[in-house]
């Protein structure tokens, strides 16, 4: 039996500071709600749009998997492991944070704002060497693509954690099923883009919808140029 949890667009945290709009899937910052902490492993999912010439000045983090998923235009990173780069939509930064980073983001733009996806989770070894990667991917066209996976060797990026990311655009009526990657695993779906139908429950732009307890999900896009990011996490985390 599958148990689920719907989280609306429009019932997500929201923070506007002028320079940034934020929304917050789970608690985060001055938003708390004490039954959106996490998903398994998922702690953040932010959805940001910084004005042009804006960001965050440079802060600390340790031990926290941090996903960035620029969606219309990018990011310049800097950090002190002596890298500054920029990330575009169509690439994906990762930063294994370990045992401490300092790091800086900013709108590339002086005048167009950058939207992006910024997801933390919970990693599965604490305080290793801090580490910076970045990859370019390609959007499955009616088909998924791999964005993470815990295994470097494999297509995307890697992560210290039992977690794999997928995303996809869709032509309206497509139908697919996506096949949970570990038992012990649930899966959280964000739509990006348009609508989708995922075990009978329509989710439209923005919607996020929890899912445990079933090995496999079957999905339909309902309008054109539909898009979706899947994540796949533990719902314990297990330090090895």
């Amino acid at each position: 039996m599958n148990n689920t949890i719907l989280h609306k667009a429009a019932t997500r945290g929201h923070a506007a500071h002028g320079w940034l709009d934020s929304y917050h899937s789970f608690s985060f910052a001055n938003y708390y709600n004490p039954e959106r902490t996490q998903f398994g492993v998922l702690r953040v999912l932010n959805d940001d749009i910084v004005a042009g010439g804006k960001g965050f000045g440079s802060h600390p983090h340790d031990n926290m998997e941090i996903i960035s998923i620029p969606l219309e235009g990018s990011l310049v990173h800097e950090d002190n492991m002596g890298h500054r780069e920029v990330v575009s939509a169509g690439e994906i930064q990762v930063m294994s944070t370990g045992s401490g980073v300092f790091h800086s983001e900013y709108n590339n733009s002086p005048d167009k704002p950058v939207k992006f996806l910024q997801i933390w989770l919970f990693p599965n070894r604490l305080n290793v060497t801090p580490r910076y990667d970045q990859v370019k991917i390609a959007r499955g066209e009616n088909s998924l693509q791999q964005l993470i996976s815990p295994h470097m060797s494999e297509e995307g990026s890697w992560i210290y954690q039992d977690a794999w990311f997928f995303g996809g655009r869709f032509d309206a009526g497509k139908e697919f099923v996506y096949e949970r990657k570990r038992e012990e695993n649930g899966v959280y779906l964000f739509v990006i883009k348009g609508s989708f139908v995922a075990d009978g429950q329509t989710l439209e732009s923005r919607d996020g919808l929890g899912i445990t307890g079933t090995g496999s999900i079957r999905l339909r896009s309902l309008a054109p140029e539909s898009e979706i990011l899947i994540m796949d996490v533990p719902m314990e985390n297990k330090i090895k």
